[in-house]
């Protein structure tokens, strides 16, 4: 009988996704000896309208049969997914594994562009292309000071709160990576994208998003 789950292609949502979703590096899958964990994402459909569509669920490596294909046992015990058990087989590929508890020799995209920023919603929301992003002293420990806007914002819109996120880098790049080589840039810094596409370093004072 066909079994209800699956497993996802993590490699697909890193490809898709590489400033958000955090997928082992090859380095770091080439290390995994039998006895090491994984993490794997088990989709599922579910006519539950709470069902969350996915569990990611640990699963311990009995067997490697080369560098791209694994055997294990399931270390969790399902919520949803009523045909897989704690303990289980689970046969996977170096494609499925979304986590180790090894160290990852190769930093991450993801954690790299974690710490957050305030982007307008013409941005993140409306997808419009960046046009001006100045750096400020940050307001928390997870800011990065990162004030991203497209530049037309006046100040009716930057005055109401619908209008901005506060959100990580990682979010903001999704939609639109054209300045990620701007962002390690010192506090004070200021671009503005001129009409052939390129960033312009400026010095005037920033527009205010409070």
């Amino acid at each position: 009988m066909d079994c209800s789950w699956r497993l996802a292609d993590t490699q697909v949502l890193a490809d898709q996704y590489p400033y958000t979703f955090y997928k082992p590096s090859p380095e770091a899958i080439a290390r995994l000896r039998v006895g090491d964990l994984v993490k794997l994402m088990f989709e599922f459909d579910s006519d539950d309208p709470q069902a969350p569509g996915a569990e990611r669920m640990w699963v311990l490596i009995t067997d490697i049969h080369d560098d791209q294909r694994f055997s294990g046992s399931l270390e969790n015990i399902p919520l949803y997914i009523k045909d897989l058990r704690a303990h289980d087989p689970v046969r996977f590929e170096a494609r499925h594994i979304m986590g180790v508890q090894i160290p990852d020799p190769v930093p991450s995209l993801a954690d790299k562009y974690l710490p957050r920023c305030f982007v307008t919603g013409k941005v993140l929301r409306d997808g419009e292309p960046v046009g001006l992003l100045y750096r400020e002293t940050p307001e928390y420990d997870d800011d990065s000071g990162w004030r991203i806007l497209v530049g037309n914002e006046d100040q009716t819109y930057l005055d109401d709160p619908d209008n901005a996120a506060y959100v990580s880098l990682g979010a903001v790049l999704t939609e639109d990576d054209s300045f990620i080589g701007l962002l390690d840039r010192e506090v004070g810094a200021r671009f503005v994208r001129d009409g052939n596409g390129a960033f312009i370093e400026q010095s005037e004072p920033p527009v205010s998003t409070a």
